[in-house]
């Protein structure tokens, strides 16, 4: 009896273990910014942005670079018909300079992050960062996933998208 529920244990350990170790290879340094947010699936609006917005080439590139990077949620949060005004070719520029302010030149890791007051972004602008607890905001926007590595950065997930002002 003792064996059986050894066994048991075992493949139990075995189901939760396997799979995460799958996710870790195909999550691992092997990716880019951009193929990491595409095979995660929460950033299916971001990963559209990106595309309209001719950056694709950049986020693939040697970087290193750091993303806070807007879940489809945060985006569900702009004001109606703000993601589709955005995409259209003639808000390229506008929509260039959103994607950017979420863009820091280098790895900063959330070690990192936690220790400054402000970061300057690949658009020229300022991100304010906030520590209170654990909690870490960039402007308003929570973040709700840190230190989630690429081969050419890293990405914080975030709940808001960041406006540049």
């Amino acid at each position: 009896m003792f064996k059986r529920y050894v066994t048991l244990a075992y493949l139990f350990a075995a189901t939760l273990v396997l799979p995460l170790s799958a996710y870790a290879h195909n999550h691992g340094m092997k990716k880019d910014i951009v193929d990491t947010a595409i095979e995660n699936g929460s950033f299916t609006t971001l990963v559209a942005a990106v595309k309209a917005a001719d950056l694709v080439d950049t986020l693939k590139g040697d970087g290193p670079l750091t993303v806070f990077a807007p879940t489809d949620e945060a985006f569900a949060k702009l004001p109606e018909g703000t993601v589709e005004t955005l995409l259209k070719p003639e808000n390229k520029d506008k929509l260039v300079a959103i994607l950017t302010y979420h863009v820091v030149p280098g790895e900063v890791m959330a070690a990192d992050v936690v220790k400054m007051d402000t970061a300057n972004t690949v658009q020229g602008g300022e991100v304010k960062i906030t520590v209170d607890g654990d909690m870490v905001m960039i402007n308003d926007a929570n973040v709700v996933a840190a230190d989630v590595k690429a081969s050419n950065g890293v990405i914080h997930v975030i709940d808001t998208v960041l406006m540049p002002e």
